[in-house]
């Protein structure tokens, strides 16, 4: 008895250490708001290369989502893709980035009619760069859903560590357009 309670007290405290390690990566790995976005490439659903760097002077929402063609990915990409004239209205485009290949994406953008970019992170560098690395189950690497609004000037306005894929669409814009009012020029007259 007193030999299965030490066992069980042991794996507690693993379990917690590992838990406490991995949360602590987490929040230190994200880039902050206010910093220079780390630049990156990846290809896209159509397998062409992407840079952060290629859309300087541009609002970028880059968010990060666990898995093509899952409730929660579909709903959010659905939204982003109905807000899509409001987007580039705002003169921003829309970055998609999951562990899935360029398959999956492919076929992802064509089920849903999609008209931004999701970007392939098989490999997870960009998932681990930007500190959004998920676990869900041993063994498994995915990204966490998480969205960082990027200004024109390449610098990180908003990370929004805990996404609701239902809303999300609405408030990113209302993010982009309280900055864009703030740096709009005064009407005089």
């Amino acid at each position: 008895m007193f030999a299965l309670r030490r066992i069980l007290v042991s794996a507690a405290v693993t379990a917690f250490a590992a838990t406490a390690s991995v949360c602590a990566q987490a929040a230190d790995a994200s880039p902050t708001e206010g910093s220079v976005a780390p630049n990156f490439k990846l290809p896209d659903q159509a397998g062409t290369q992407h840079s952060l760097s290629d859309y300087k002077g541009k609002w970028v929402v880059l968010y990060f989502y666990p898995k093509d063609e899952t409730s929660g990915c579909t709903t959010q990409a659905c939204e982003l893709r109905d807000n899509i004239f409001a987007f580039r209205k705002a003169d921003a485009v829309i970055l998609g980035v999951s562990a899935d290949d360029v398959a999956s994406h492919k076929e992802f953008a064509e089920n849903h009619k999609l008209p931004f970019t999701i970007l392939a992170d098989p490999e997870k560098k960009v998932i681990e760069q930007y500190g959004v690395a998920w676990s869900p189950a041993p063994g498994v690497k995915l990204a966490s859903r998480q969205t960082f609004l990027i200004g024109p000037d390449g610098k990180i306005v908003k990370h929004w560590a805990k996404v609701d894929p239902k809303g999300h669409s609405d408030m990113v814009l209302a993010e982009i357009k309280a900055h864009s009012a703030d740096k709009a020029p005064a009407k005089t007259g």
